[in-house]
């Protein structure tokens, strides 16, 4: 089949498949089936196909626009009174998640950068995204970052139900994402934000400046315009997914899916931690601010946003703080997680230096 039918016929799968997959209810439906359809290519077809390095790198500008995008004025609002403990928190899962990422790279055979973002609690597509610009291995990031998040959304009603079993709300309003297509200005805003971001990104020496240069410039702009000024359409925002998740799909081989069979059982393990670890986090936020132990417990959930706000207006919680906490969350962790790997990678290095 030539290059071109074949490029053709994977975007038709992946798109078919990222439906079905949105249709059961699964979040970044797109950039999983992207994965998929990509490891099933891969391991049929070696070395057949390959996302190139500028598809790849609009991929990542546009995700870091959408991320930026998160960071909504309503949402800080909703945290002024309780700024303190939030942060707290937040810097406490980025930490429990580092850790977490140490104790695994200590008892399996991945790698430390590899490991520690494969732990980090929120944001999967934005840390997918920056993974091999950090030295880590994408394949295994997205693997644990996309286990964490399929527990997580089993887990959060069920969890919810045992220990909230009085908590009902109202039913949910049905929120739309705007036209598919998105608008001409859309368009074009959102390509002057990845260009200028990605480029000041670089400028600056930011680890995975692609990603990290938008997100800012989006998150700047997102707070200075009114609500709903700056929006990616929601096409080109599912097709820098699907890059993204054939990119790593694409670079599966035997030998990486077989690896990671022996990482089940520890990765499984270690977001059963994480979870409990988030839910003692959950009781200091409930004793040190207005929030309920439910919407506390929601806030920390370690990623699985579209479950958790489904279970916040189920049951009636504060869906305003828990989005609120989450989004804010996601961004300390893209944010801070290049940085934290990076230090993560120096440390190593000094040790390796002092060896005799």
């Amino acid at each position: 089949m030539p290059r071109t039918a074949a490029w053709l016929a994977l975007g038709a799968v992946t798109v078919l498949a990222a439906v079905a997959l949105d249709r059961a209810g699964l979040p970044s439906a797109t950039l999983f089936a992207a994965l998929v359809v990509g490891l099933l290519v891969a391991l049929r077809r070696p070395g057949r196909l390959a996302v190139g390095a500028a598809p790849f790198a609009v991929a990542q500008a546009v995700t870091g626009v959408t991320l930026g995008c998160y960071l909504q004025s309503e949402s800080l609002s909703a945290l002024a009174d309780v700024w303190l403990p939030v942060a707290l928190v937040s810097a406490a899962t980025l930490l429990l998640s580092l850790l977490a990422g140490h104790v695994m790279a200590r008892v399996t055979e991945v790698d430390e950068p590899t490991a520690a973002l494969g732990m980090v609690a929120g944001g999967a597509s934005g840390i997918v995204t920056m993974a091999r610009d950090l030295g880590a291995d994408d394949r295994i990031v997205a693997f644990m970052q996309y286990a964490r998040v399929l527990l997580i959304v089993l887990a959060t009603p069920l969890l919810v139900a045992i220990f909230f079993p009085g908590a009902h709300g109202e039913a949910p309003a049905v929120v739309g994402n705007g036209p598919f297509l998105g608008s001409a200005g859309d368009w074009a805003a959102t390509a002057a934000v990845a260009a200028v971001g990605a480029l000041a990104g670089r400028l600056a020496r930011m680890p995975a400046g692609v990603l990290l240069g938008p997100l800012l410039v989006a998150a700047g702009l997102t707070l200075a315009l009114p609500d709903g000024s700056l929006a990616v359409p929601p096409l080109l925002r599912e097709a820098g997914f699907a890059v993204i998740g054939l990119q790593v799909g694409l670079g599966f081989t035997v030998a990486t899916v077989r690896q990671l069979g022996r990482l089940l059982l520890p990765v499984v393990l270690s977001v059963v931690a994480l979870v409990a670890a988030c839910f003692a986090l959950a009781v200091v936020l409930h004793a040190t601010s207005h929030a309920s132990l439910l919407d506390a417990y929601l806030a920390t959930t370690p990623g699985g946003l579209y479950a958790v706000l489904a279970a916040a207006v189920g049951t009636g919680a504060d869906t305003t703080f828990v989005v609120a906490v989450q989004s804010l969350r996601l961004l300390v962790m893209v944010l801070l997680a290049p940085y934290a790997v990076r230090l993560l990678l120096h440390a190593r290095a000094r040790r390796s230096v002092r060896l005799p």
